[in-house]
């Protein structure tokens, strides 16, 4: 066999991981994270998300195409459109301005 050897000119790049943690701690999130779900329960968000799912997978083609074509004549995203018909329960014409800009103002508050 072969002997082993070693270069011993190439150097091995340094890694700058920041400050190491201190003893004990296990490299996890910081404590004053907050979940996707925010404080409290999560069982409800869950709940929830796949209820607003299952409300947007079930439209028909031709109707998402109408309500999309719709949406965009109001300047609504058709997601903004149909929450509003899921929510409200009825169809916005372009005569409801007030709602409209409502939902539009909307857009830009955070969350």
């Amino acid at each position: 066999m072969g002997e082993l050897r070693l270069n011993r000119r190439r150097r091995l790049p340094v890694l700058d991981l920041g400050p190491s943690p201190g003893f004990g701690h296990n490299g996890g999130p910081p404590l004053d994270h907050i979940p996707e779900w925010g404080v409290g329960g999560f069982k409800t968000y869950f709940e929830w998300r796949a209820a607003s799912e299952a409300a947007f997978a079930k439209v028909p083609y031709e109707t998402a195409i109408r309500r999309a074509r719709k949406a965009e004549a109001l300047g609504l995203t058709y997601r903004e459109y149909a929450l509003e018909l899921l929510e409200r329960g009825r169809y916005l014409q372009a005569e409801d301005t007030e709602r409209i800009a409502a939902i539009i103002a909307r857009r830009h508050q955070p969350r």
